[in-house]
């Protein structure tokens, strides 16, 4: 038997290398006669750390790096947080794979409070999402949320270190991090929508290379794959992009996708809720329909306003 080798571009994050460190393991236990090497890498995202990211590029900063590496064959595949994933690729490059998806919800981080409804009045809050900030703004108008970059370990760090009463962070970062037990509340998406995507890990690859497609096949996840897909068709049709108070999130219910999707003003002051249910087969027909009836009762303005305070 004859050994292949695979190379994966990675950022360099406890959290990055986690989810390449998965998709090595699983690659590995499919294939015997297959060898998975990593090529860690810093992108520019992660050298930017003190400007919002809505000023700097956008989350498309972190993956840059990693899609020159393979359009150039120094990697094979770049493994993604799907929220992280610009809704457009480079010519040449798609999206392969979706993997199964981890918990989708936003997490409740604090040392000393218990949920987001009982911080005090003008508790500090940091997250550097604009989803959250206006969907928390919205719900606690009374609390100062400020802007909080850096990976996992880095925002808890300033967390502990007193510059914040709470953090809002991804509960499936915290989860395969092996941290579950700094989740003080998981938030429903009835209370805070989550972001497209959020959750799930998306690997990327050449859309020629056939031999590394047979390879990722097995790790295919299609439930996943049609809620995701359901949530960044609405995002693509809103021309959102990454960095922008949209929130999308699609469950399998009944045998059909049940669509939620919310754009809001940055300050909370509005925000548009709607939803869709539809065949397992419509997913990127329902995203469609679900960003025009947004777009009809106003997102197309508040979206506007947003980009001008960039």
């Amino acid at each position: 038997m004859t050994q292949q080798t695979l190379k994966i571009a990675t950022r360099k994050s406890a959290l990055a290398l986690w989810q390449a460190e998965f998709v090595k393991a699983r690659l590995e236990h499919f294939h015997s006669d297959l060898t998975v090497e990593l090529v860690p890498m810093v992108t520019k995202g992660d050298i930017i750390l003190d400007s919002p990211l809505s000023k700097v590029g956008g989350k498309g900063l972190f993956v840059k790096e990693l899609e020159v590496a393979m359009l150039e064959n120094r990697a094979d595949i770049a493994v993604h947080s799907m929220k992280d994933v610009p809704v457009e690729f480079p010519e040449g490059l798609g999206l392969e794979i979706v993997c199964e998806r981890e918990d989708p919800r936003d997490a409740f981080v604090s040392n000393t409070i218990n949920s987001l409804a009982d911080l005090p009045q003008g508790a500090i809050v940091g997250t550097s999402s604009l989803r959250r900030q206006c969907q928390i703004k919205a719900l606690r108008p009374d609390l100062d949320i400020r802007d909080l970059r850096g990976n996992v370990n880095t925002r808890l760090a300033k967390l502990d270190d007193g510059q914040y009463d709470a953090i809002i962070l991804a509960a499936a970062g915290l989860i395969r991090l092996e941290m579950p037990e700094r989740i003080q509340e998981f938030i429903e998406p009835e209370v805070m929508l989550p972001a497209n995507g959020q959750g799930a890990v998306g690997i990327e690859c050449r859309v020629d290379d056939e031999r590394v497609k047979a390879l990722l096949a097995p790790l295919e996840h299609n439930e996943t794959r049609i809620r995701v897909l359901a949530e960044r068709s609405m995002n693509r049709s809103l021309e959102g992009g990454c960095q922008v108070p949209i929130g999308s999130y699609a469950i399998i219910e009944n045998e059909q996708i049940y669509l939620r999707g919310l754009v809001g003003a940055t300050d909370g002051s509005k925000i548009l809720h709607n939803e869709i249910r539809g065949a397992l087969t419509e997913g990127d027909a329902l995203g469609t329909q679900l960003a025009e009836a947004l777009l009809k009762d106003g997102a197309d303005v508040i979206l506007k306003q947003v980009y001008e305070q960039q």
